[in-house]
Formats: C-alpha cells, sequence, structure tokens
C-alpha cells in the first residue's frame, strides 16, 4: 500500500478511537473548572471553535500549554480545599494527576484540530485581521495560496468595498484528509501563486500569502516573478522562518523589512505553540 495512503488510514483510524476533540476538552473544562490557569486555556479552546464554526474569526490565543509549576498550585489548592487525609482530597489529586499529561497534549494538539477541521494553518485572529485591514487600508489586494480563504474573509467584513483578489491553486483538495479547499469561506479563484501574481501585478498595492507548504518552492518562484515585474508591490508573509512553512530558498534570499508597519502587524500574532511563525514583510 502507498505510504501516504496507509499514514492517512491510521490517522482515521485513531480518529474512530477516541472521543472527538471537542467534546474530550468539554469534559476536561468541567475537569478543572476550579483551576483557573488550565480552565482559561480550554474555554478560549472551545470559544475558537465556536467561533469558527460561526463562520467568525476566533479570538487571540494565550500560549496552549500545562505551566510546568502547575502540579504545585494544584496540590496546594487541594490541600487547601480538604482536611488533610481526607480520602476525597486524594482522590481529586489523583484524577486531575492522572489526566494532566492528556490536556497538555489536547492543549498542544489545537493547531492540528484546527487544521483538520476548519482547514486554517495560519491562526488568523480578529486581533490580527484589524492590524491587517488598518496596514492596507483600502488598498487593492491579491491573497496566494488562499486555503480556504479566511485572510481575504476577514479583510472584506472589515472593508466591504474593498478589491480583494482570492486565489489558491487548489492543489489540497487532493489530499483526502485535509479540509483546506473544501469548505471556502469566501469564492476563490483557481490560480497558483505566480500565476496570480502575473495576473493581478497591475492592479494591486499589496500581495498577502500565509503558511506557503513546507519544502515547496512555489514561494521562492514568486518572489523571483514579483522582483522581475516592473510593478514594486511588498508581500506579506505569514510563516515560520526555516520551520514549517516555506523553502529555504525563501527565506535564504527574502529581504526583509523592518519598523513600525511590521511591529504592527505582529502586534495581535504572536505563537501559541511549538510553531513560531510570525509576519513579515518581504521585498
Amino acid at each position: 500500500m502507498n505510504p501516504k495512503k496507509l499514514k492517512q488510514l491510521k490517522k482515521r483510524a485513531k480518529k474512530q478511537a477516541t472521543p472527538p476533540y471537542i467534546t474530550q476538552m468539554t469534559r476536561y473544562r468541567e475537569l478543572f473548572k476550579d483551576d483557573p490557569k488550565i480552565l482559561v486555556m480550554i474555554n478560549n479552546v472551545l470559544e475558537s471553535d465556536r467561533l469558527l464554526a460561526a463562520g467568525l474569526p476566533p479570538q487571540q490565543l494565550p500560549v496552549l500549554q500545562v505551566p510546568d509549576d502547575f502540579q504545585d498550585d494544584l496540590f496546594e489548592r487541594i490541600n487547601q480545599t480538604y482536611p488533610m487525609g481526607d480520602p476525597a482530597g486524594d482522590a481529586e489529586w489523583n484524577q486531575l494527576s492522572a489526566a494532566l499529561p492528556k490536556v497538555d497534549q489536547l492543549l498542544r494538539d489545537f493547531r492540528d484540530y484546527v487544521e483538520d477541521k476548519y482547514g486554517m494553518w495560519a491562526y488568523i485572529s480578529a486581533p490580527f485581521l484589524k492590524d491587517l485591514a488598518d496596514v492596507v487600508g483600502q488598498a487593492p489586494v491579491l491573497e496566494v495560496m488562499a486555503g480556504n480563504g479566511y485572510i481575504s474573509k476577514g479583510l472584506r467584513r472589515l472593508h466591504p468595498n474593498q478589491t480583494i483578489y482570492t486565489t489558491d491553486s487548489k492543489a489540497w483538495t487532493h489530499e483526502s484528509d485535509n479540509q483546506t479547499g473544501r469548505q471556502p469561506v469566501t469564492a476563490i479563484e483557481q490560480l497558483d501563486a505566480v500565476s496570480a501574481f502575473n495576473r493581478y501585478a497591475d492592479q494591486i498595492k499589496f500581495v498577502i500569502m500565509a503558511w506557503s507548504p513546507d519544502k515547496l518552492t512555489i514561494d521562492w518562484d514568486l518572489l523571483q516573478a514579483m522582483r522581475a515585474s516592473d510593478v514594486d508591490v511588498p508581500l506579506i508573509c505569514i510563516g515560520e522562518k526555516y520551520g514549517a512553512t516555506g523553502s529555504k530558498a525563501f527565506w535564504d534570499h527574502a529581504d526583509y523589512q523592518t519598523g513600525a508597519l511590521v511591529d504592527q502587524l505582529n502586534q495581535h500574532y504572536h505563537p501559541f505553540d511549538l510553531i513560531h511563525d510570525q509576519v513579515y514583510v518581504i521585498r
């Protein structure tokens, strides 16, 4: 069997063997209702899912990771709640201590859940969209590799009359276990990044690219096409440098801009897990 197909089947079997992600998080919210450090993270996850399911941009997330000192806090809380030697206190300690590794893993898996459920790879929050809209203003923009179109939809909600060209090659639609391109939230024109730029270069002021696929050189191809063009526009890029997104050639040859505009774009775009993506302005 094709190794890729086998991996997809194993992933599907694992999903079927465990309760749905949100069901598990809802259960743990009740279990940790007296522990604010855990509760606030779980509530953020559940609220983000609620907003995405409703077709709305989610809120910004805290770091989704159980703090190293949480067991100390838990021990202190239980000691203050129950008399010394009370079996109920021992039972609660044992139950919550045993649940902590699973909760920590589920929190770390939230990005995977959002990717699988909604086809959202870069986590596009409402505060970030406001910053992006303020930076580009009403200027015409091109979004390439738009996936399901969360950035374009968010900009259109804030600037209904803005010209936004939303494009994607839609190659992801061939991935049976991936929702990218399968449930677009706005109209998307089927064009690869270079073709999209060549078509709309003389009509735009910004190009937006979020989470170019890891190791594929389409980002570098796009940057070369932009540099070869007579049109001088900046590339607003969301990704993890030399990490989970993009090609080495792109990151090696990018001309990174600095200043207030870059700072503004990163004002509300912060990592919430082990992936340290950020917003770059590149020429």
